[in-house]
């Protein structure tokens, strides 16, 4: 039976309702990648030397404490927040092409060498550069890199349209990512856009010729 209130089309309300809360999953997940995000921010404008986990938790809003409970040390913070920027990186590169590679394969060398210019290339870099000194941090930094390397070959080939069964088209490819990290070294110091398209321009050509 309907009561007076639904009858009148009126809604029943608690009169004693609960707070909005988002569930503890959601809340922790949300908290892991602020302090991803901050740590990333830290290492591109700081440095690995300015770049402590007390000072990303405060960028992040979070406490020291909460911040190593997520992530124990030092080098798990900032490995995992190098390897997030990587997959974000691949993720929006697919993203820009959700089709597959466009007919213009300048479109993709351009969004290739992109990946290596910016904040985010710096952050890696500075990683990058620490770990040279420090055994520890080197081993999780090589292997990260070699995945995240391997990754982006694969959106590359797929992007290009390339097979790699035919001589040098996987030296090519390779060659092409390797430029493209060159770019990004260059454009750390200076503003190298200018030259950096003419590039572009080149290595589209190449491909062209050397993929068909």
């Amino acid at each position: 039976m309907s009561t007076t209130a639904e009858r009148d089309g009126v809604a029943r309300q608690d009169p004693n309702p609960k707070p909005d809360r988002s569930p503890k999953q959601d809340r922790s997940r949300a908290t892991r990648q602020r302090l991803l995000e901050a740590a990333v921010a830290c290492l591109a404008e700081h440095g690995w030397a300015g770049s402590t986990v007390a000072v990303v938790a405060e960028r992040a809003g979070v406490s020291r404490g909460a911040a190593q409970h997520h992530f124990p040390t030092r080098e798990d913070l900032f490995t995992a927040a190098v390897e997030y920027v990587a997959e974000e990186r691949s993720t929006a590169l697919r993203e820009l092409f959700p089709a597959g590679g466009p007919a213009d394969r300048r479109a993709v060398v351009a969004a290739l060498v992109d990946l290596y210019t910016g904040p985010l290339f710096r952050a890696a870099l500075h990683l990058w550069v620490a770990a040279s000194n420090e055994d520890q941090l080197r081993t999780r930094v090589t292997e990260l890199e070699a995945r995240v390397g391997r990754e982006t070959h694969r959106i590359a080939v797929d992007l290009l349209g390339a097979d790699e069964r035919r001589p040098g088209v996987r030296e090519t490819v390779q060659g092409l990512l390797d430029m493209a990290r060159g770019l990004g070294l260059a454009n750390l110091l200076t503003d190298d856009a200018a030259r950096r398209a003419r590039v572009v321009a080149q290595w589209a050509d190449l491909l062209e010729q050397v993929l068909g």
